[in-house]
């Protein structure tokens, strides 16, 4: 791929790495491509960083056809660059532009558009410990016009962003709040696609719960309003009678690539993992006996995020006595080290940016 670049004629100043927060800071170039229909993927460049020109009209504002992913970049302690797992976050953006009828982008071009912005903009990595540089590739439908039907051209974007933890609570319990009111997603619909509609509609459930003091939202099935699915933008597990139990992939919950990666260690070190439907009822009677031992999300962003405490309607739980578990603790450690090469890395799970 031949991708043309535009330097900044000024760079900016980077951030004290310390306090980078999350998405709050982005780098100093971008990377843009366009499709047409029957012309295919073209016109690959890195611009300086900056807002793009839309028609009133174009099509993404008002029918939503768009989608992202969320990767990072990290610095390891010999200089190197590397990604984690990018052939996964480019498969599922394949999959979530087919279920938004959006043109779709290989995966071979998906990944050497992000290593080529990476290193591009390779000296905005952060070094220190807990740091890293989130990539976030999108897509949306470029065309003008007023009028329901897949759009015919479609641009792709990637902006970096060097961040810290994602909960200013780090890898610290947080306190969930189980949502029985509004649905994130319903079989035969966008959960399982990484959409932007998806998260919009999460916003006023997310809202009430910081209303009530809670961190997050834990996500009921949209049918029974009975099952748990995610835990806010995550997908989530619980150690419950030395087993772990997870929501299956049904069409309502997104495939994660560290939900992937979790349970593939979690087999390897010889935990009977069940992906099945765990009701909240069930969830929380665990709770009270004791019986649930642990409970974490599980994000590219946060990596992972242990709970602490569980609200449904009158019902309080805490879990682990508010602490962060052994078992959480071992696979956040475990999987963080694979990132940021401290931990061999025997799933070949790692990509160097040479």
């Amino acid at each position: 791929m031949e991708i043309k670049i535009e330097r900044a004629t000024q760079l900016k100043d980077k951030p004290d790495q310390s306090q980078l927060g999350f998405g709050r800071y982005f780098t100093d170039h971008m990377f843009l491509m366009d499709y047409t229909e029957g012309k295919g993927w073209h016109d690959a460049r890195i611009v300086p960083y900056g807002p793009l020109s839309l028609d009133p009209a174009t099509m993404v504002l008002h029918y939503a056809q768009e989608t992202f992913e969320g990767l990072k970049a990290y610095r390891t302690q010999d200089g190197e660059i590397q990604l984690f797992r990018p052939e996964m976050n480019a498969e599922r953006l394949i999959r979530s532009n087919k279920r938004l009828c959006m043109a779709e982008l290989p995966v071979d071009l998906f990944v050497e558009s992000v290593e080529a912005i990476v290193k591009y903009e390779a000296d905005w990595i952060p070094t220190e410990e807990g740091t890293s540089l989130y990539v976030r590739p999108f897509m949306f439908s470029s065309e003008a016009g007023v009028g329901v039907h897949p759009a015919k051209t479609y641009k792709f974007v990637i902006i970096l962003s060097p961040v810290g933890a994602y909960y200013p609570e780090g890898v610290n319990p947080v306190k969930i709040w189980v949502e029985d009111e509004y649905v994130r997603a319903v079989k035969g619909g966008t959960g399982f696609a990484k959409c932007g509609g998806n998260y919009a509609a999460s916003i006023a459930a997310q809202v009430k719960a910081e209303q009530n003091g809670y961190t997050q939202v834990l996500w009921l099935d949209g049918v029974h309003r009975k099952y748990v699915e995610e835990v806010g933008t995550m997908n989530v597990m619980f150690l419950i009678d030395n087993k772990i139990v997870t929501a299956p992939l049904e069409g309502s919950v997104l495939p994660g690539v560290t939900r992937n990666s979790i349970l593939t260690i979690l087999n390897d070190w010889g935990y009977e993992v069940e992906e099945r439907h765990l009701s909240i009822d069930e969830l929380m009677e665990a709770g009270r006996t004791g019986a649930l031992k642990e409970g974490f999300g599980t994000g590219t962003a946060a990596v992972i995020s242990p709970i602490g405490e569980l609200k449904y309607k009158d019902d309080v739980v805490i879990i682990n006595d508010f602490k962060t578990g052994e078992l959480t603790q071992k696979l956040y450690d475990t999987l963080t080290g694979i990132q940021w090469g401290n931990v061999e890395d025997k799933y070949n799970w790692t990509r160097k940016i040479k």
